[in-house]
């Protein structure tokens, strides 16, 4: 698989409360550097459950950028096409956290501008045999247009994350870009984004954008898988409930969550969608890929930082349900 996307230093403080416009709150001493950006977090956590993943993006030529690249290469991720930009320092995240562990973002995106269309082109079709690309919308939108129109050309299924929405909800090209996602992998809020509406139905996501499927994922309750009826397979797993569905509307299947303490929500989101991915390549059915997802970011929210840690990952793959496909 290849994840083509952000890479950033997340600069982190955590708070009692968010602040409300105009107020001041003082947070924890203590200021927190870890690495992070959608694009890479994703790879992280693919590498680390053991994927074959590969990561095309742009760093800066600073200490940030030296950072992020060991910290993929140490989770086994090819950064053949991850690239350095002199003149362009590495994207940076001002991260709040509260003591509910939810969060609120900030990015400067800096090098992550400087993808551009024909490197990603290049990374999708470079001989490695690519079956998954997973793209998010950190990163310039041509560059991500580029990854679903190559990952269409090699045969790979494009898993696209649109966040930030508003980058896809403004772009006049959209419509060329969701026809190609299986699935679109959207939260709550990016859903209502998407949909301009205030209670969007699943389902809408693929009558009224046009995708092949989508995963809504809910936090704590869960996530849904919107697949159009023709698509489920016979083989779906138990503990996952079908809805019933008209012969003419897409089916949606409801997976439920997995009880965590919460610690810090940041990157829960990336670490759900590399595991998606990663099932995916690895020939998973999407109701299937998405159970294993859901324990991942189970295990994301568990600990702090936006990388799924290494130790969380033995924790998963040591706990694999039986009959689960060994990676």
């Amino acid at each position: 698989m290849l994840v083509v996307g952000s890479a950033n230093a997340d600069l982190v403080v955590r708070v009692a409360r968010h602040p409300a416009p105009g107020e001041t709150v003082l947070g924890a001493a203590g200021l927190a550097v870890h690495p992070g950006g959608k694009g890479a977090n994703q790879a992280v956590a693919a590498g680390r459950l053991g994927a074959r993943v590969g990561f095309c993006g742009r760093v800066g030529c600073d200490e940030y950028g030296e950072r992020l690249t060991a910290e993929l290469r140490a989770a086994g991720v090819d950064t053949a096409a991850l690239g350095t930009e002199k003149a362009v320092p590495t994207g940076i995240a001002l991260i709040t956290v509260a003591a509910d562990g939810e969060n609120t973002i900030v990015v400067a995106p800096g090098a992550n501008t400087t993808l551009v269309a024909d490197d990603v082109t290049a990374a999708v079709g470079g001989g490695g045999g690519v079956r998954v690309v997973s793209a998010q919308c950190e990163v310039p939108m041509d560059a991500v247009r580029a990854a679903a129109r190559a990952a269409e050309r090699h045969g790979a299924r494009l898993v696209l994350n649109p966040s930030p929405p508003e980058a896809v909800r403004d772009d006049p090209l959209a419509a060329q870009l969701l026809a190609h996602a299986d699935p679109l992998v959207v939260n709550e809020h990016e859903t209502r984004v998407l949909l301009g509406t205030a209670e969007p139905a699943p389902e809408d996501l693929l009558l009224r954008l046009g995708v092949r499927s989508a995963v809504v994922t809910l936090g704590g309750a869960g996530a849904v898988v919107v697949e159009r009826a023709d698509a489920v397979r016979p083989d779906r797993p138990r503990s996952a409930r079908a809805d019933t569905v008209r012969p003419d509307r897409p089916r949606t299947t409801r997976v439920p969550a997995v009880p965590v303490d919460v610690v810090d929500t940041t990157g829960a989101g990336d670490a759900f969608t590399g595991a998606l991915a990663w099932r995916l390549a690895e020939g998973d059915a999407l109701v299937a890929a998405v159970r294993w997802a859901v324990r991942v970011g189970a295990a994301a929210v568990g600990e702090s930082g936006a990388q799924l840690s290494s130790t969380a990952c033995g924790k998963l793959l040591a706990e694999r349900e039986p009959g689960t496909p060994t990676p």
